[in-house]
């Protein structure tokens, strides 16, 4: 069966990752990874959340992705020993000598980094003669040539389905390096492609008020999962780890719910349902990538203001006859609200009252995390969202 592949930045997000559907999960250490501003994991919280995908039955990679200098590898064969001891399943990893320190050192799967820009069969020869145990593929192909792929080789394949998309070569870009002097390939990449800019022709601005971006939209391959599935893909990635809970539980849910169906039944009744689904997460705008073809200019973005969605307003956390909700955005008396559950379609009420923790009414809930009391009109479970519609 294919495997559901979703980010965590904290252990909480992991919770949540695992309980909305994800198959395994993918967290950064504080070292040697790709996201280095995210709340990444200490070897204690990495025991603690080996811990955790044990409790759900689920599996956790590890990456350490980064293009390591010299100075980044100090300690490098301690931390892949504490990882094995901790219960890790696997790293991802971008460098060979990482790669080649992992086979030596310990029994983990090794999983080779879409940094790698793995993009044809001889390339995953080439690893698989190393050690290698996945391959998670460069984000430049097609359904066509990841067909042509799994067709001459017998390694696990990996694909992105859905999230950010790079404006350079799988990751390899040097935009923050110069603008930023962030390291775009340690951890440090500062999205340049995604800022404004003034353009210039000849010393005169061409762009009057709007301004212009480079940025790629985000991938979504809500259509082609089917497709991906019969190929053989053995594993669907989302990209992520510094989004919220509930873009998490959003995209992961659907991905879900979609695979369970047809897994099923053998097809899709109604792909407009999950397209819906998704637009509910405070994503940016999306495209399809290279998965139908080469993409052409609307598959870029040169002038969107991407506004994230605000319809996030709670998680569940004791049901009864008033339930317990940790507030999370703004939402008054009078609204309706929507229960959102895994692998359930969603369930709609009228809030008529909003109490706070002494049971005294409120005319809206104003203040982020703040514990309510509301009357849900049937059962829900700790850890739904309740979204604003």
């Amino acid at each position: 069966m294919v495997e559901l592949l979703a980010p965590a930045g904290d252990l909480e997000k992991l919770k949540y990752a695992y309980h909305y559907g994800a198959d395994a999960c993918y967290i950064g250490g504080v070292e040697y990874s790709l996201r280095a501003r995210a709340s990444n994991f200490t070897i204690a919280d990495i025991k603690e959340a080996c811990k955790l995908k044990l409790a759900y039955k689920k599996k956790l990679y590890v990456t350490l992705n980064i293009i390591p200098h010299n100075e980044n590898l100090e300690g490098l064969e301690k931390y892949l020993k504490e990882l094995e001891e901790a219960g890790v399943d696997g790293v991802i990893v971008a460098s060979p000598y990482i790669m080649k320190m992992a086979k030596k050192h310990t029994k983990m799967e090794v999983h080779i980094s879409t940094q790698q820009s793995v993009v044809n069969s001889y390339a995953i020869d080439f690893f698989k003669s190393l050690g290698a145990n996945r391959i998670v593929l460069g984000r430049e192909l097609s359904l066509t040539e990841i067909k042509e792929i799994k067709n001459n080789t017998d390694i696990e394949l990996e694909v992105f389905i859905h999230g950010g998309m790079c404006a350079s070569y799988s990751g390899r870009c040097t935009l923050s390096n110069t603008f930023t002097l962030r390291d775009a390939n340690r951890g440090g990449c500062a999205h340049s492609c995604r800022w404004n800019y003034d353009l210039y022709d000849n010393g005169v601005k061409i762009n009057e008020e709007t301004p212009f971006k480079m940025g790629s939209k985000d991938l979504e391959a809500i259509r082609e999962i089917t497709s991906l599935i019969d190929i053989g893909v053995n594993s669907l990635k989302i990209e992520g780890r510094m989004k919220s809970i509930h873009y998490l539980a959003t995209i992961i849910n659907t991905y879900r719910m979609l695979i369970d169906e047809y897994k099923l039944t053998g097809k899709i009744e109604d792909y407009t349902y999950y397209e819906e689904e998704i637009k509910k997460a405070e994503n940016r705008v999306t495209s399809q990538g290279f998965l139908r073809g080469m993409p052409n200019k609307d598959s870029q973005i040169y002038d969107l203001s991407e506004v994230p969605n605000k319809a996030f307003v709670g998680i569940i956390k004791e049901y009864g006859d008033y339930t317990l909700v940790e507030q999370r955005n703004y939402f008054s008396v009078g609204d309706t609200l929507e229960v959102f559950s895994p692998s359930k379609k969603v369930k709609t009420f009228k809030v008529e009252e909003i109490l706070d923790e002494d049971k005294n009414p409120l005319a809206a809930a104003r203040h982020p995390q703040q514990m309510i009391y509301l009357k849900i009109p049937f059962a829900v479970k700790e850890y739904d969202l309740l979204r604003l519609i």
